[in-house]
Order: C-alpha cells, then structure tokens, then sequence
C-alpha cells in the first residue's frame, strides 16, 4: 500500500515547513521570527517615546545591535494595524517573512496591504 500526500516543503522565518495544497484545511500558525521582530518593534518605539533612551543610535548601541538594523525593525510599527493582526493570528500568507517586510514599504496602509500581501515585493 503507498500512501500519497501532497505537500510542498517551505522556507518561512528561517526554518522549513511543510505547507499543505490550497484546499487542505489548515490551522494557523504564526511566524514566530515575525511576532518577535513586531514585539521588539514596538518596545523600542516605547522607549524612544518615553524618554529612556535620546536617539536610535543609543538605543541599537544599549540593544548591540547596528543602527540600520534597528531602523529597517522600527518601520514595522507604521505597518497597517490589519496586517500587524494577520501576522499576530498567523492569518498572513508563506510570501509575507522578515526579509520581505524589512525591505521598504509605502507609508500608506492600502498600498501596504497590495505589497505585503502581493508576490513582487
């Protein structure tokens, strides 16, 4: 007896996983890199704001990491609060990843929505 399964292997946030034919049900997942890059996004947005540190530059040197880094995360709060949602609940799709949303992005929230949610990124 063989057993068939279609399935076709994926890279998403850096680890491989399985993604199932468009009509197998699936549950959602979320990615964790993603979750994580938004959570650390917004923190040091908060931080910015509240006073505790002057300037990007201070903070990337208090976080170690490099001040481009910490820009291109950073941009990630002005994403579209549905698209922060879909990425929270796992609803995004396997072409919206770190490296596609730290690439630049229209500051408008239905363009936004047309390029993290398109292929041509």
């Amino acid at each position: 007896m063989t057993l068939h399964v279609p399935f076709r292997v994926v890279k998403r946030g850096g680890r491989k996983e399985l993604q199932l034919p468009e009509r197998a049900p699936q549950t959602r997942r979320s990615d964790n890199t993603l979750v994580k890059a938004l959570g650390r996004a917004f923190r040091w947005k908060r931080m910015l704001e509240s006073g505790e540190f002057a300037t990007i530059s201070e903070l990337a040197e208090h976080e170690a990491i490099t001040h481009s880094y910490m820009t291109r995360v950073l941009r990630l709060t002005l994403l579209a609060p549905d698209i922060i949602e879909d990425v929270l609940d796992g609803r995004h799709g396997p072409e919206l990843t770190l490296p596609r949303l730290l690439e630049p992005f229209p500051s408008g929230w239905t363009a936004q929505r047309s390029v993290c949610f398109n292929a041509s990124i």
